[in-house]
């Protein structure tokens, strides 16, 4: 038998320019604007018992998604998105308000948290209460955590 290195290096350099040609035509296919790994705003909020959020039992938890729609399972997420958009997705400022409630001083903590991506940036937050009066005090019924 005898080879022919002509046509060998033939078909190596067709081979080549072949596959060469796919690579091309596939890099060239793919979308050339940068994206984010997160969703515009997607978030899960909880509200749970306990001291720390790592270790506290949550009683409820609910999803909601402010872009490109307010939906989720959150009761009122148009409501809770507008209030997130008034501060600019900063949940201390949800929380940081003058309490408008008297509540007794019985230590039974609650813990409310937020995660997820707001405005294609990650979200973590959560900050503890004494109590459930005291959430409910400090939030000034707003929408974000009534569920």
């Amino acid at each position: 038998m005898r080879r022919n290195p002509h046509a060998i290096f033939a078909t190596i350099t067709a081979g080549t320019l072949l596959l060469g040609g796919f690579a091309t035509a596939t890099a060239q296919a793919a979308p050339a604007k940068a994206e984010s790994l997160y969703a515009p705003s997607a978030l899960v909020l909880t509200v749970a018992r306990g001291e720390d959020p790592m270790t506290a039992t949550v009683e409820r938890a609910v999803t909601l998604a402010c872009a490109p729609t307010a939906e989720g399972t959150h009761p009122d997420p148009a409501a809770a998105c507008k209030e997130l958009a008034a501060v600019q997705g900063k949940f201390a400022a949800l929380t940081d308000g003058p309490s408008n409630r008297t509540c007794t001083r019985q230590w039974d903590p609650v813990v409310v948290t937020a995660h997820g991506v707001w405005q294609g940036k990650p979200v973590q937050f959560s900050t503890t209460y004494g109590n459930a009066c005291e959430m409910a005090g400090s939030m000034n019924d707003n929408a974000v955590f009534a569920f």
